[in-house]
């Protein structure tokens, strides 16, 4: 059946049609990218609190979200691996959500320090940073940031379980970011956000818990403990403060206290 469809009064008739899947122009993803956007609703940034919870606390439900800190524990060791002058030769990601990244250069000194102290500590500072980011605004950001620095580590990934596992990570930010709403997009992000923050904080207990019963091998604070003949109780004890204060401050900036 074919009709005529019947102008609306209050549209003029030379009124463009605004296609949502069209692809935006310069200056609108400039705006998109540094623009902010507006704060979601509280109930929205606390549903995203408990879905956090959902995915940190159950074992069964860690044993797989796991490998999303892992993705910023190794991302960590080889962004500061650059960044001191470090060559970074590969990072590899394994089904146990155990990780390693080997980087090049002086096996002592300040950057070899800082490189083995970036893994436990890069998860809550990136939740921070999030955090931060969000109580700017900045929503849209939060979400192409993440999505360009898994891009960048995906370059960097040296065996098949890492490649699926940033893929994967990367696409979905991806797809939130270029194809959902703001309200979505709000929500995705205050669920990350909340999950690197929570998620920074087991990691740090686990490790404990391993050195406990004897069976933590050559953990990053054993490495750090021979590097700088700190005992590896101390640097436990800082991946603890880290991942804690960062939680704490992390929450004032979302829940606006």
């Amino acid at each position: 059946m074919v009709g005529a469809v019947p102008a609306r009064p209050d549209l003029p008739e030379s009124a463009p049609i605004m296609n949502p899947l069209a692809t935006p122009s310069l200056p609108e993803l400039w705006d998109r990218l540094f623009g902010t956007q507006p704060d979601p609703d509280l109930w929205v940034v606390l549903a995203t609190l408990v879905a956090a919870l959902a995915a940190v606390l159950p074992h069964a439900v860690w044993r797989v979200s796991r490998n999303a800190v892992t993705i910023a524990h190794e991302g960590g060791h080889g962004l500061v691996a650059l960044l001191t002058g470090r060559t970074l030769t590969g990072i590899r990601l394994h089904s146990d959500t155990s990780g390693l990244t080997v980087s090049r250069g002086k096996p002592h000194g300040l950057g070899m320090i800082l490189t083995a102290a970036a893994g436990y500590t890069a998860p809550p500072l990136l939740g921070l940073g999030g955090a931060a980011l969000l109580a700017a605004g900045h929503i849209t950001a939060l979400l192409w940031l993440a999505t360009a620095l898994l891009l960048v580590m995906l370059v960097m990934i040296r065996n098949a379980y890492g490649v699926l596992t940033v893929l994967v990570t990367g696409g979905l930010f991806l797809a939130v970011s270029w194809l959902t709403g703001a309200q979505v997009q709000a929500a995705f992000a205050y669920a990350v956000v909340w999950f690197l923050l929570l998620g920074g904080v087991r990691p740090a207990f686990e490790l404990q818990a391993k050195r406990r019963r004897g069976n933590a091998g050559d953990s990053d604070a054993d490495q750090l403990s021979r590097l700088t003949n700190v005992p590896p109780a101390l640097w436990l004890f800082l991946f603890h403060a880290v991942s804690l204060c960062s939680l704490i401050g992390g929450t004032r900036w979302l829940l606006d206290l």
